[in-house]
């Protein structure tokens, strides 16, 4: 067999083996919730801020519309300066999503990159680079993520930064597992033998075979990094321009918004965090269960 006929078999291989993922993922419970979630959130906070718009400079004319409850004029009630709930939440999601979903680019491409040049090359490089993994993952990561963005500023840049810097070492090591499963199947081998380059092999071959194992990591990446983002701006260490949910949480506690009966201030970023860090969750945990033969079939 060529080089050519064995290279059309892997990728027909590859192609053939895609859609019976995403299928499996769509009759999961598990998945589908995540799914529908997903886009439930995602539609919210994509639209919403064109058809609420909301004005950072727009504030209470009274003192009765401070920290007011729900009504018609404000569906979700209004915060300690007079601002809507609701269209603060809108904006707010957008800023939390956007740090996260850069946070886990730099994280996935970090981990990914690490764990295929670790899985494939092996031998000292397989050494160095996971005694690196290795040490960021005793590393105790929320104060790790606290300290750095306490030393280096609170900028959007630099929260994504920090968090994505700090969230790779599980992608590397299990992305590197695989690989090393894959490095030694008889179709790579034979194309090895036959004189592909390494770089060929790993972006051809290899690379689309770990790509669902990627994705799946890369959910539930994303889902911890708007977690953390959430927990730096609700100590107050995340950007002060850009309003988050973190930083709505933050500044509700700080004026005294519970103290004060206004739960719609709390409940409100709370619950939009939760519903998007427990879509993008289920959504990962089907993947990985969809992915992982030894899970299949347990809840």
């Amino acid at each position: 067999m060529s080089l050519a006929e064995i290279v059309q078999e892997t990728e027909d291989e590859s192609r053939r083996s895609r859609p019976g993922i995403w299928r499996q993922l769509w009759h999961d419970r598990m998945g589908r919730a995540g799914i529908i979630t997903a886009i439930v959130m995602l539609l919210v906070i994509g639209v919403g801020p064109v058809i609420f718009p909301f004005n950072a400079q727009a504030f209470g004319i009274s003192a009765a519309s401070i920290l007011q409850g729900p009504s018609r004029a404000h569906w979700f009630g209004t915060t300690e300066l007079g601002q809507d709930v609701f269209r603060e939440f809108l904006i707010g999601g957008r800023i939390s999503l956007y740090v996260g979903g850069s946070a886990t680019i730099i994280a996935i491409v970090l981990g990914a990159g690490l764990g295929l040049i670790s899985g494939y090359y092996g031998s000292w490089r397989d050494t160095v680079l996971m005694r690196f993994t290795d040490f960021f993952l005793v590393l105790p990561t929320l104060p790790l993520i606290i300290v750095l963005a306490a030393l280096f500023g609170q900028s959007i840049l630099v929260t994504s930064l920090v968090i994505g810097l700090t969230s790779w070492p599980q992608t590397a090591r299990i992305i590197r597992s695989q690989v090393l499963s894959l490095r030694e199947r008889p179709l790579v081998l034979r194309i090895r033998s036959m004189g592909a380059r390494d770089v060929r092999i790993m972006g051809k071959h290899i690379l689309p075979n770990v790509a669902p194992l990627i994705f799946a990591n890369l959910v539930l990446v994303l889902s911890g990094s708007i977690l953390a983002q959430a927990a730096l701006a609700f100590l107050g260490l995340g950007d002060p321009v850009q309003v988050s949910w973190g930083t709505m949480l933050h500044n509700a506690f700080d004026s005294g918004a519970m103290s004060a009966g206004a739960w719609w201030y709390v409940l409100t970023p709370g619950a939009g965090i939760v519903a998007l860090v427990l879509a993008f969750s289920l959504i990962g945990h089907a993947l990985d269960r969809v992915l992982n033969p030894l899970r299949r079939g347990r809840p």
